[in-house]
């Protein structure tokens, strides 16, 4: 049995109540073989046993108090998984279907995310069962100041640096890094996504959504084409797909699909941002609302058909994990579609993925093609630091550099180890090989 197998089976068995955590892990020990079973250093380091376990796991209790006086009461998380290359970063998620796996999940793919960006940052995730909608303002203030109470304990802003993710967006970042402030009495930068009036940045924002519009662009550059005249799919209708929306607009693509948790908007002419922007951001509404000032789109509720039925030559998935499959993956393959990009975390199955590969289409897995996220959030702590505020064309400039150097990572490392044009082995490889040289020079640690 070769290591990475008994690596496999060894995570299978202390995690086998955790599918999507087991999902993440074999995706990277798969695509790893190459590198790791031609040298030995890295089984004689124990290193993949030390990869695929957190250096700490933080579980606790959310008491707070809704608006009616009735005590109610969440869990917490925060998985601190590896930090050989800088403090740990990644985003909270507030969400009912927070649990260990998700967190776990997220967390182990934030490391070769946050290694792919070239910037300091190692790999962390957290979060809570605690579901933001349908929340007054008060009761959502209360919640994340009971869970920064103790959260607090366990980061700062050379050890852990949160940041937002699904169901936590600018007012709660906003809530909790008052807490934060309030109980350490210092003004530091511990949490990205604040705020532009008291340390954020500019460009954070859209960062996610440009970022993955990017290392697309970056491919068709490489081949000589551009997203001019291309029809593109787009699940979601958070920050991400918004702003995805956006760039492929602003680059000549037409975006004709989004989709929210009741259903999604197809219009053939182009989806209108502005519209869609109002119901979204301004109302906190529905897609359902997109048809009262556009007629000739069509919208379907959930279950009555798929986005991926859509005849397109670019999918962007933005909206969660795992909701794009195989029979979605051969019905965008059947219908010509040339390109896909995970502009959420694992939105794809590995049997989805796999089908992609295996026909030719070119498919940039999360952790490459949506770390513009994160590596927007690693500059706004850079300019906490230096007590600066950079320019939105100066961080754009910075993010379109990182995009077009994960690209080329990405792609180079899955060139030199035989599997040109394979973005999972290459992302895969790039981030692991600078995590991995860190844990051995560190030592057993």
């Amino acid at each position: 049995m070769s290591y990475v197998d008994k690596i496999i089976a060894d995570v299978e068995k202390k995690n086998a109540d955790q599918p999507e955590f087991l999902q993440a892990a074999k995706e990277v020990l798969e695509s790893l073989r190459v590198v790791v079973d031609n040298d030995k250093r890295y089984e004689d380091a124990g290193l993949l046993e030390r990869l695929v376990e957190p250096e700490r796991i933080i579980q606790f209790r959310v008491p707070w108090v809704d608006d009616s006086g009735k005590v109610q009461v969440n869990r917490g998380y925060r998985v601190q998984f590896n930090s050989a290359i800088g403090p740990y970063k990644g985003g909270l998620r507030f969400h009912p279907s927070v649990n260990l796996s998700i967190i776990k999940f997220l967390g182990f793919e934030q490391i070769f995310k946050n290694s792919l960006t070239g910037l300091p940052i190692g790999g962390g995730k957290g979060g809570s069962d605690f579901d933001p909608k349908g929340k007054s303002e008060n009761e959502v203030m209360r919640f994340c100041q009971s869970f920064m109470t103790e959260l607090s304990k366990h980061i700062g802003a050379d050890t852990d640096v949160p940041a937002g993710d699904i169901g936590v967006g600018g007012r709660e970042i906003g809530y909790m890094y008052g807490q934060y402030k309030r109980l350490k009495n210092e003004f530091v930068g511990v949490l990205t996504g604040k705020g532009l009036e008291w340390g954020g940045s500019l460009t954070r924002t859209e960062a996610t959504g440009y970022g993955l519009v990017y290392m697309v662009n970056e491919y068709f550059k490489s081949v000589g084409d551009s997203f001019a005249g291309k029809t593109v799919a787009v699940s979601g209708s958070g920050n991400v797909a918004i702003f995805a929306t956006q760039k492929v607009q602003q680059l000549g693509g037409k975006v004709v699909t989004l989709t929210d948790s009741t259903g999604y908007i197809y219009h053939e002419a182009g989806i209108d941002l502005d519209t869609v922007k109002e119901i979204k951001l301004v109302k906190r509404g529905r897609l359902s609302e997109y048809k009262a000032a556009h007629s000739d789109a069509v919208y379907k509720e959930t279950g009555d058909g798929s986005v991926w039925d859509i005849k397109v030559d670019v999918a962007l998935p933005c909206a969660t994990q795992n909701e794009l499959d195989l029979n979605n993956a051969k019905a965008l393959v059947a219908n010509g579609v040339k390109v896909v990009g995970e502009g959420a975390n694992m939105p794809s199955t590995l049997d989805a993925a796999d089908y992609f590969i295996a026909n030719n289409v070119v498919f940039f897995p999360g952790k490459a093609s949506n770390a513009g996220g994160v590596g927007v959030s690693a500059l706004e702590m850079s300019q906490n630091s230096q007590r600066l505020a950079w320019t939105f064309e100066e961080v754009d400039a910075k993010l379109q550099q990182m995009m077009a150097n994960i690209f080329k990572n990405s792609d180079a490392a899955a060139k030199e180890y035989g599997k040109d044009g394979n973005f999972i082995v290459g992302a895969n490889v790039a981030g692991f090989k600078k995590v991995a040289q860190a844990m051995l020079d560190q030592g057993i640690i």
